[in-house]
């Protein structure tokens, strides 16, 4: 089992390290391939990147705990995802050309070639805060999946995962993210599906899972049990809340800045359909592996439902397999830790300093303190990490999401009114939540229109203020 885990670990490694001898030596290709990935790479990595320890930890666990009501998680925020890449992503790859920028927040401060310098400051500040405290989620998932697996301290898998994201964001940047995904992609979907077949198979086929499922009380309830509105209502309020966590996907520069490597901006819609297809196939196989774990593993309140997955490769699997299990969660881990300590770094050499570096040995020294910081903050936390993940998510959906939608309408927002809709958004999405209310509806459906009712409200009162002064 450690032999087959290692070896995988060993071959993630080994790809990342080789996009050395294809590296270019600039910051452009460091941060942003030089914009030349192809769009199956494209899809591959940016649904790997999204769908990380958060699916194979939280996701099940949630499922686990919740039930056949989870599926309003997947199909709320699939539906939400795609309804804001149908209008987002192409512009924002165009945008990325137009200004020649390296970072998610350059493109959004120079839109229009206006080089708002404050604006980009701020966007970076954020970034640098809510990704770090995603990394650290990135890589509590992976300790805790061998804290179960191999018995090892829960220091070892967050350590072994900051190593691996080091060596290969040392070696090839996101280049080295961005193929080290699409190998994970794969180990993380046969993992996931080989799961699915095992622990079904184990029950006697569907007929029989389903029958075990139901004598749980609850379980497959369409609506979950604890919703602050019961019934339909509820449950469409629940909906909907989840589809706003899928529209976050464009706050997110770690994903985001995929798209805005696509070697060519007409072919977005190639690396769309690699990326829904691999998406949809996994958030179904991990909603039903989070159902069959229940089967296994029992009452929730006796288990910590993060650990379902491990526990249950445990139990089915040969230890060979139990190696490839463990991977596929390690490969979801690292290929977001790796994308948020790039961007964290971006965010400091690029849009913070007052002198943007060059130098890559400094930008990959800099990645490297990042990495440090990560690794400090998940020996630290005490957060689980589906708590982290919708943390950090609603916080930047919340302040970049409004920005970037006013911004492909073809709209010119001024540098303070950005910053005052970006700084309210936020505000109001940690208020939700610091109040407890998340727990009714997720705290980036109000941050996110609180965000886009101050843009647009105070676009509309200029142009009519402008209006108003041209007829007189």
């Amino acid at each position: 089992m450690v032999w087959s885990f290692l070896g995988f670990l060993a071959l993630f490694v080994a790809i990342g390290v080789s996009s050395v001898f294809h590296s270019r030596g600039t910051k452009k290709d460091y941060y942003l391939a030089s914009s030349d990935v192809s769009p199956a790479l494209v899809g591959l990595s940016a649904v790997a990147t999204n769908n990380s320890g958060y699916m194979f930890i939280g996701v099940i666990g949630y499922t686990y705990a919740t039930g056949l009501a989870s599926i309003w998680l997947m199909t709320g925020w699939i539906a939400g995802d795609f309804i804001a890449s149908t209008f987002v992503h192409s512009r924002l790859r165009k945008a990325t050309q137009k200004t020649a920028e390296a970072s998610y927040a350059g493109v959004l401060s120079n839109w229009y070639g206006q080089n708002d310098r404050l604006l980009q400051q701020l966007i970076a500040v954020i970034s640098l805060v809510f990704l770090l405290a995603y990394a650290g989620a990135q890589l509590v998932a992976g300790s805790k999946a061998l804290q179960v697996l191999f018995g090892w301290p829960a220091y070892a898998g967050a350590i072994m995962g900051a190593i691996m994201v080091m060596l290969y964001c040392f070696a090839g940047g996101i280049r080295a993210s961005i193929w080290t995904d699409a190998a994970q992609s794969v180990v993380m979907i046969l993992a996931m599906g080989l799961m699915l077949i095992v622990a079904t198979s184990s029950l006697g086929g569907i007929e029989g899972a389903v029958s075990q499922m139901s004598e749980v009380d609850g379980f497959l309830e369409l609506f979950p049990q604890d919703l602050v509105f019961p019934g339909l209502t509820g449950g469409i309020l629940f909906a909907l809340s989840w589809m706003f966590a899928g529209f976050s996907v464009i706050g997110q520069p770690h994903v985001m800045v995929r798209f805005m490597a696509l070697n060519e901006s007409g072919r977005m819609r190639q690396a769309r359909v690699w990326y829904y297809l691999w998406f949809i196939a996994f958030y179904c196989m991990a909603t039903g592996v989070g159902m069959l774990s229940r089967v296994y593993l029992g009452d929730p309140a006796a288990f910590d439902a993060e650990l379902a997955l491990p526990t249950m490769a445990l139990e089915l699997l040969h230890p060979v397999l139990v190696g490839l299990v463990l991977a596929g969660i390690f490969a979801a881990t690292m290929s977001t830790a790796d994308s948020l300590i790039l961007n964290c770094s971006a965010a400091v050499t690029h849009d913070l300093l007052p002198h943007k570096i060059e130098n890559t040995l400094i930008l990959k020294l800099t990645t490297i303190a990042i990495v440090i910081v990560a690794l400090l903050w998940a020996l630290t936390s005490t957060e689980s990490v589906f708590s982290l993940v919708i943390f950090a998510w609603s916080g930047l959906a919340s302040a970049f999401a409004p920005l970037l939608l006013v911004l492909c309408l073809v709209q010119k927002p001024n540098q303070h009114l950005s910053m005052a809709a970006m700084l309210i958004g936020l505000a109001v999405a940690l208020g939700w939540r610091f109040a407890g209310l998340h727990t009714a509806v997720y705290e980036g459906l109000p941050g996110i229109m609180s965000g886009l009712i101050i843009l647009t409200m105070s676009l509309w009162w200029q142009q009519r203020r402008a209006k108003t002064a041209s007829a007189d």
